[in-house]
């Protein structure tokens, strides 16, 4: 592994980090965090999907 790699593991796991306590201080229900989440990814997949067609 090389030392980029590493660089950009730990920068990685430090921002997974932030965004899990981000989203653990809206104190969401799984069931709640879990519709957002589908939600999210129909909309990026959506946007995925249709810059695919388009070009």
């Amino acid at each position: 592994m090389t030392d980029m790699a590493i660089i950009s593991l730990v920068s990685l796991i430090g921002w997974l980090l932030i965004a899990g306590s981000a989203f653990a201080s809206y104190r969401l229900g799984w069931n709640k965090a879990l519709r957002m989440a589908l939600i999210w990814i129909a909309i990026f997949g959506g946007a995925f999907l249709l810059v695919g067609l388009l070009m």
